[in-house]
């Protein structure tokens, strides 16, 4: 590890950004969306200037804070799967801070100040679990992600929004106290530290005596990361979706829940480690439960009329995307659920601004009322159409590149049942995103709905720049997937 305080200082920035946000208030908005915009800038440039760099010679820059007991402390260290999350969500946070000006002024949304501040505070805790050197700081910085997003869940201050953010911070907070805070003692007690080591840090003779323990652990581990998804732990999402759009976009497409499944893999190839996980059958379980809810979460989404719904349930479903490539215990599953990660959030996050934007024009919410809309908004709807076949996997799109290296993890693991929950996955994808493409595209609008619509050009970019992001990483998919590839030792 290289001794480095950027880690620190990239974390941080967002941080400040919110001080900055809450101190200029709502009397100089200008000023106030131009610290939002400020912090995303700053700390991707440094996180392309000085930690890549380092990351891509092999190097992990890091320190540590300070020490509570042996083994148990508050440290950073950026290794590659790190550095490609933390870049990720850096950037797609430009978007959607561009975004979210044009969104919230067109509508104009109460409390913007808190919305901007908590913003930036949740990317500062997105980043801290990144960049975290162990699950003692990664604990702490998921823990804060959740009570910082809980004031953007309910922003709305409606009944239904109260609701569901108080169902959102009931499942996430609860999970982590009922089973991650076990897993983690019960970690610490068995292997003595809680540092992230490549292949695990469980000794072998710990694994051969307590199986049963191990195995223990990892369902923990599993149901404990609530943010995964994985069902039955996943209602606490679609009921998020009562957030403003642009945190249903950022927060739910790509922070907090990826922050769920990469901090799922952090267990499975930095604490557990894959001979372990093979050992005791803690692979099995993660394979079913992924398995489970990728095919359910489809058709979950299949019977949503409402669009922010219906997408809600896909990312339940393309979550576990991850968590099954993970579990496949070989590098080419582990590359595939690697790269969704990143190649999943540009293609959802395009799907959400989209939405965003038709609410933001329109006020429709439903999938039923979109007919003819093509026309009336061709740029949205054309990012929403490459983003939907991104999802479905169609090539070159960046999510027919995550799913080709699925597929042939599942073929190397010899698991062909698993291969056919790909396949039928990816038919039910086009199943409940086709519809609604083929209804603005090729049906005829209701005279009733014939009134102005105008794009917001505020909102058209970003949506326009994730939707190309989605075919670039397709076409281009080498630096994630150099990035992705470090993950599996």
């Amino acid at each position: 590890m290289v001794t480095s305080a950027t880690p620190l200082i990239v974390v941080l920035v967002p941080a400040l950004g919110a001080l900055l946000i809450a101190c200029t208030g709502q009397r100089r908005a200008n000023l106030r969306e131009l610290w939002s915009v400020a912090a995303g800038v700053v700390m991707a440039g440094l996180i392309a200037a000085f930690i890549l760099p380092d990351v891509l010679a092999d190097e992990s820059p890091g320190g540590t804070l300070f020490r509570i007991l042996p083994g148990i402390e508050l440290a950073f260290r950026v290794d590659a799967f790190g550095a490609l999350f933390a870049m990720g969500a850096s950037l797609l946070w430009i978007a959607t801070s561009c975004y979210s000006i044009g969104y919230m002024r067109t509508l104009e949304e109460h409390a913007q100040t808190r919305y901007f501040a908590c913003f930036a505070l949740a990317l500062s805790a997105t980043v801290g679990v990144a960049f975290a050197a162990n699950l003692f700081t990664l604990f702490l910085f998921y823990e804060a992600l959740t009570l910082v997003t809980y004031p953007l869940v309910a922003h709305k201050e409606t009944a239904e929004a109260k609701a569901g953010a108080r169902k959102y911070v009931i499942y996430l907070l609860g999970a982590a106290k009922v089973f991650l805070l076990g897993a983690i003692i019960l970690t610490y007690n068995l292997a003595g530290n809680l540092d992230f080591r490549a292949g695990g840090i469980l000794e072998t003779a710990d694994v051969t005596a307590n199986p049963g323990l191990v195995l223990a652990i990892f369902a923990l581990f599993l149901f404990g990361f609530a943010k995964n998804a994985v069902m039955p732990l996943h209602s606490w999402l679609p009921a998020a979706m009562v957030a403003p759009t642009p945190v249903s976009a950022l927060l739910h497409a790509v922070a907090v829940v990826k922050t769920g499944v990469f901090s799922t893999l952090r267990v499975v190839f930095f604490v557990i480690g894959p001979k372990a996980m093979g050992e005791v059958g803690a692979d099995d379980l993660a394979l079913v439960a992924a398995a489970v809810t990728i095919v359910v979460g489809s058709l979950l989404a299949l019977g949503q009329d409402n669009l922010k719904a219906r997408l809600a349930f896909s990312t339940v479903s393309q979550l576990s995307y991850i968590v099954l490539g993970a579990a496949l215990l070989n590098s080419s599953g582990a590359l595939g659920g690697t790269a969704h990660i990143t190649n999943h959030a540009v293609s959802k996050i395009t799907l959400f601004l989209c939405a965003g934007s038709i609410y933001a024009s329109t006020h429709r919410t439903e999938i039923s009322q979109l007919s003819g809309l093509a026309k009336r908004m061709p740029w949205t709807m054309a990012a929403f159409a490459l983003a939907s076949l991104s999802i479905i996997g169609i090539p070159p799109t960046s999510g027919f590149v995550s799913k080709w290296y699925l597929a042939l993890g599942t073929v190397e693991a010899d698991k062909l049942i698993l291969l056919a929950v790909l396949l039928v996955s990816s038919l039910l994808n086009a199943a409940y995103l086709g519809p609604i493409v083929y209804k603005a595209y090729f049906e005829k609008e209701a005279p009733s709905d014939q009134h102005e619509v105008r794009e917001r050009p505020w909102m058209v970019a970003p949506l326009a720049v994730t939707a190309l992001a989605s075919l670039l990483l397709g076409m281009f998919p080498g630096p994630v997937l150099e990035l992705a590839g470090s993950v599996m030792p």
